[in-house]
């Protein structure tokens, strides 16, 4: 069993595989005194697919420990959220519905735990694709990876849908193993996804190859795989027929990043490339605001105030 030591000021947590290599080890403290928090951040290193226990050792100490606030989950989320479900008082929505937690907060004596993920993919997105762009070019979305932001993202696609809003014309998602399509498949059902979709395994990069060879002009392909961030590597061949006038979306904004590479190495065809440091700003400030109970905004004067501490917090260390 491991031993945390109890917070001695009030702490928030980041839960990841590598969090020592994250920019919000220098990000945050710049961000508190910004935001007139007397908080630290302490990172929790857990390997891959760890063991249940692990994650509800963890998820115990946050809730028994009173200075310990909050954390925010990345890889692990799915993997959290199963194997320490019922020590969390209460959920959010959305967490019930994606079988994940990214955010984990305290309201009282209660532990909640929130996915945000359908908001800061949500937000991020918005950044990187104007509205009426869906619309004005037919172009569609393929995501590599169904695992937990990428379907949190299909939410929030399916919501905008829903509204009447801007979509992509199809949304194409592939993964290595059936199982998480399965899932995906799953929760679109529950919810009449409201995007066209199709969904198709794909075990090796050829594969991925394949279905990005097929995207209408000015599509959007998504690495939301972790590959090139706690892997290395990327669900792409150096052969990957990127499409015209299309977007590189990396959800990471560190590691190796060879699926950007890819991207811009694919000079003819014009394509438009975009690391995850949008996505990584809109994904801790959305957590930091449950875990301290105050307003973030999401964009304006503020919001572009915090981004510019957190690139010049960042900058001279690994991002």
């Amino acid at each position: 069993m491991a031993a945390y030591r109890p917070a001695t000021r009030p702490t928030m947590y980041f839960i990841g595989v590598t969090t020592r290599q994250s920019s919000i080890m220098r990000v945050f403290p710049a961000w508190a005194q910004a935001l007139g928090l007397d908080a630290r951040i302490s990172g929790i290193d857990l390997p891959i697919d760890d063991a249940p226990a692990r994650y509800r050792e963890v998820v115990a100490f946050v809730k028994n420990d009173p200075l310990s606030l909050g954390a925010l989950v990345t890889t692990h989320k799915l993997n959290l959220y199963k194997a320490a479900r019922d020590l969390f008082d209460r959920v959010g929505a959305d967490a019930e519905l994606l079988d994940e937690v990214s955010g984990i907060s305290k309201r009282g004596d209660l532990l909640w735990g929130n996915a945000m993920d359908p908001i800061s993919s949500g937000l991020s997105l918005e950044a990187i694709v104007p509205d009426g762009y869906w619309a004005d070019t037919g172009a569609e979305l393929l995501l590599l990876g169904a695992g937990g932001s990428a379907l949190a993202l299909t939410l929030y696609l399916h919501r905008r849908a829903v509204d009447g809003r801007d979509v992509p014309s199809r949304v194409i998602i592939t993964n290595r193993r059936a199982h998480r399509l399965d899932e995906m498949r799953a929760v679109h059902r529950k919810i009449g996804f409201a995007v066209p979709a199709d969904y198709h395994v794909a075990p090796a990069p050829e594969h991925n190859d394949a279905q990005a060879g097929l995207l209408k002009p000015g599509s959007v392909v998504v690495n939301a795989t972790g590959l090139g961030k706690d892997r290395p590597g990327s669900p792409l061949t150096d052969a990957a027929p990127f499409p015209s006038d299309g977007i590189a979306w990396d959800f990471n904004y560190r590691g190796d990043l060879r699926f950007l590479r890819q991207a811009r190495a694919a000079a003819d065809r014009n394509v438009r490339v975009e690391n995850g440091w949008t996505y990584f700003i809109h994904g801790w400030t959305r957590v930091i605001a449950e875990v301290f109970q105050i307003d973030i905004p999401t964009s304006g004067p503020e919001f572009d105030r915090l981004s510019a501490i957190a690139r010049s917090a960042a900058e001279g260390g690994t991002a």
